[in-house]
């Protein structure tokens, strides 16, 4: 090389060590020498790298080191080896918080495990596929095409499957929602249910009676321990194909960038509730028409989960929706009103979120009914997609929030629940924090 190049041996060595630099004129003997294309190393693979250092180096358990960006992106690229090591070391960290935080959540107080594991089973199966099923999502369409030229989801059931649908009084239904009769060959409804839950009630019946082998054979990938856990996972998957039947993809994807991601426009022109259009923008990951990727998360007016589905990279995947500072736990002070917000998570990643209240139940006077409430969630760089961003700019300081107490090391944070896993509790016999606990620094 020292030959090629016609420079001394040694001072090829000490670039080598990065003890002198590689110059212009250098750089250009060895694209002359070796037939070098410079620009295969200009790809983003150092910046990402450089990045996912920085994310890093944001944590909590870095505050009391200087890490500064040169310094960061000097390791990157001067030894990218050394980083990938750490960051491999980082996850395997924050992978044990997380572990560490599931133990928590899922056992009782004296150390033995509940049955809400059959959720977290089908969270965590939904999540591994970015809540994307393509054969399923493919079947649907053409069945939603099939559907269309049939005169509707009526006509369909009694043309192709022989069942006539019905619609009955509540207490008639005795507590149903949907019963297929396979003796009269009839679709029983409640007709409590408005038009868009009607729709969704037949295209969940046809896809069981489309899809039944197509659905068996996805829940089996799961490799389920319970058998509550596979009855979850097989009507998860079914109410994914009734999305797909009453939204096709093409169509959809189409939408919403027309649209701009207005949930209730989309709503309108496809006959859905706001719920099932959110729901449905999470599964949009087709490769090659990916649209923005969204976590969806529906609470309850006491802050419990009731489903939680992920088509991106979310911390917020897994024990996402309890920090008290997000909006999803105030838009029930004001039913039906679209809430959007800027949050920042302490590694400084940023998030765009969307919030509303739904309704279900009811019907008629008397009726037992429910108000929950749903977000939709993006990473920033997408936001300005959406329409709501268009109120709501970047510009607008975000709101500091956490992924869980547990998980979360803001230490002045007033709003905090329970202290953050391994940090002490300070005393409080000769000072009492704003916040309801102090910390040690270590």
């Amino acid at each position: 090389m020292a030959s090629d190049l016609d420079i001394s041996p040694s001072y090829v060595a000490l670039m080598e060590r990065n003890q002198r630099p590689v110059t212009a004129e250098i750089l250009l003997r060895l694209a002359k020498a070796y037939k070098i294309d410079f620009s295969e190393f200009t790809a983003d693979s150092g910046q990402d790298l450089v990045a996912q250092l920085r994310l890093a180096a944001r944590d909590a358990i870095f505050t009391d080191i200087d890490l500064n960006a040169v310094d960061i992106a000097d390791i990157a690229h001067s030894f990218p080896g050394f980083a990938e090591a750490l960051l491999r070391l980082y996850t395997a960290y924050k992978e044990e918080q997380f572990a560490l935080a599931d133990r928590r959540q899922h056992t009782t107080n004296d150390g033995r495990p509940f049955e809400g594991d059959s959720i977290a089973a089908v969270r965590s199966f939904l999540a591994a596929r970015k809540n994307y099923f393509p054969v399923l999502d493919t079947l649907s369409e053409k069945l939603a095409g099939r559907v269309s030229q049939g005169g509707g989801l009526p006509a369909f059931l009694q043309n192709e499957h022989g069942f006539k649908v019905r619609r009955l009084p509540a207490e008639v239904m005795s507590g149903s929602l949907r019963r297929l009769d396979w003796h009269r060959k009839e679709l029983l409804l409640n007709e409590a249910l408005d038009h868009s839950s009607q729709n969704f009630q037949m295209a969940q019946q046809l896809a069981y009676l489309e899809f039944e082998n197509e659905i068996a054979s996805t829940v089996a990938e799961g490799n389920f321990e319970s058998q509550n856990s596979e009855r979850l996972a097989h009507r998860a998957i079914a109410a994914y194909c009734a999305g797909a039947i009453l939204m096709p993809y093409a169509a959809f994807a189409k939408a919403v960038e027309a649209r701009r991601y207005d949930i209730d426009s989309l709503a309108r022109f496809f006959g859905t509730s706001f719920e099932q259009t959110a729901h449905r923008l999470t599964t949009l990951q087709k490769p090659g028409h990916e649209r923005v990727p969204f976590f969806f998360i529906k609470v309850d007016v006491a802050g419990n989960v009731s489903k939680r589905l992920n088509s991106g990279a979310f911390p917020f995947a897994r024990h996402g929706g309890g920090c008290p500072l997000w909006t999803v736990h105030q838009v029930f002070t004001s039913p039906r009103r679209v809430v959007t917000q800027w949050m920042e998570l302490p590694d400084g990643q940023r998030f765009f979120s969307i919030a509303r209240t739904v309704h279900s139940g009811g019907g008629s006077h008397g009726l037992p009914s429910v108000d929950r409430a749903i977000a939709i969630v993006c990473e920033a760089r997408y936001a300005d997609r959406l329409v709501y961003a268009s109120e709501h700019p970047q510009t607008h300081k975000p709101t500091p929030i956490g992924i869980a107490c547990q998980l979360c090391q803001r230490t002045e944070c007033t709003s905090r629940a329970e202290p953050p896993i391994g940090r002490q509790v300070l005393p409080d016999n000769y000072r009492r924090t704003e916040a309801p606990f102090g910390f040690s620094d270590a």
